[in-house]
């Protein structure tokens, strides 16, 4: 009984110790990746039973960003473009493709932060601020060259390639198979 007793304790005195900042971006966390979920599913699927599975799977990297639930949220939005644009035959769509895709990142970079920050740290304002502008200057350059390159080729009419998406996803999971296993050989 005692044992109980402590750990009671000790997650009281863990609760009372959570600074604000951490909680923010946590909560960024979560609602950048469901926004990204309700931009990447089809509105078909948006409502009932799924939303709230999409809600809870948008807590999970906020608990846990250092967990594999940020590949998970990330693979499950881009399970979501699949299946809008393949499924429902929704159309790409160039704003669309790139709030996806900025949601993606922004996401991934928020967890990194998260991961990071203990839930008791004491946060500048001014390091939040500072990692966000610099995330924005990374979306607003690979936005402005990604429609730069499809002028410049002529593929940015409304035709999308399946098989593109399809192969990007397989390189981006290469890259961290990759990238894992270079560290382990570490």
């Amino acid at each position: 009984m005692n044992a109980v007793v402590e750990r009671v304790r000790a997650v009281q005195y863990a609760v009372a110790r959570v600074s604000v900042a951490p909680l923010l971006v946590r909560a960024g966390i979560f609602v950048i990746v469901f926004a990204g979920f309700a931009l990447a599913f089809p509105a078909e699927v948006l409502s009932g039973r799924p939303i709230f599975f999409m809600a809870v799977a948008a807590l999970l990297p906020a608990f846990g960003p250092r967990k594999v639930w940020t590949t998970f949220t990330a693979l499950v939005t881009v399970g979501g473009w699949l299946l809008a644009t393949d499924g429902y035959g929704r159309p790409v769509a160039l704003w669309r493709l790139l709030a996806v895709a900025a949601l993606l990142y922004l996401g991934h970079t928020l967890c990194a932060l998260a991961a990071l920050l203990p839930y008791d740290a004491m946060v500048d304002p001014e390091l939040i601020t500072r990692w966000l502008v610099r995330s924005a200057a990374v979306l607003l350059g690979s936005a402005v060259l990604g429609v730069l390159l499809l002028q410049a080729t002529g593929t940015g009419g409304g035709a999308g390639y399946q098989w593109v998406t399809v192969l990007g996803l397989l390189v981006a999971v290469g890259m961290a198979v990759l990238l894992g296993w270079l560290l382990r050989r570490r």
